[in-house]
């Protein structure tokens, strides 16, 4: 009975933290969203994943480093990305540990970078640059973008995801090149074959 009330209580949380899209696609997410690509996946795989964010969630806010605020995290598959702008390397360290302690992480990438926003400008400029890119995304691929997540770290460019395109991956690559701001793209989408 146990058992049950928390099963209840997770998925409830999940509802409510990630939303449902009519496609059975989970998003949401702490500081940035995570998306779970298109019908690709199992509805196991992607509450497995939503279960490992909402843990990691919890650990970025019990810790004294403001991780739930500075530090974003997608997963898919167990694979967690981590991106971020953080003060010092022990709080980069810290985030890894204990993204680690959660129990269903196979792999954790980190892109977390040292440093600080010189200003709300640069901020602002990254907001900007992800906005522009999810638009680039949606016109070129359609409904099919919402199978991709994207961040904006410094003008570098974050993007997540799983595809069986690898053609619909290199259109959203090309897209992204022309964003005025995007110093840098790096790829985490996994293909499938």
């Amino acid at each position: 009975m146990k058992n049950k009330i928390t099963l209840i209580f997770l998925l409830i949380t999940s509802i409510n933290f990630f939303g449902c899209s009519p496609a059975n696609i989970l998003a949401g997410g702490a500081s940035t969203g995570m998306v779970v690509a298109e019908g690709d996946r199992s509805i196991g795989s992607v509450v497995d994943d939503a279960t490992i964010k909402i843990n990691i969630a919890a650990k970025f806010i019990n810790s004294n480093d403001n991780l739930f605020v500075d530090v974003s995290s997608t997963v898919l598959d167990g694979r967690v990305l981590l991106t971020g702008l953080v003060d010092n390397q022990e709080i980069r360290i810290d985030a890894v540990r204990r993204v680690w302690e959660v129990n269903g992480v196979n792999e954790v990438v980190n892109e977390i970078q040292v440093g600080n926003r010189a200003s709300l400008k640069e901020y602002a400029q990254d907001v900007w640059i992800t906005t522009q890119v999810k638009g680039l995304a949606a016109k070129t691929l359609g409904l099919r973008s919402i199978g991709y997540n994207f961040e904006t770290i410094q003008g570098k460019v974050y993007i997540a995801g799983i595809t069986k395109r690898p053609s619909q991956l290199e259109e959203l690559i090309e897209a992204t090149k022309t964003v005025k701001g995007v110093t840098e793209i790096i790829n985490y989408v996994i293909v499938n074959e």
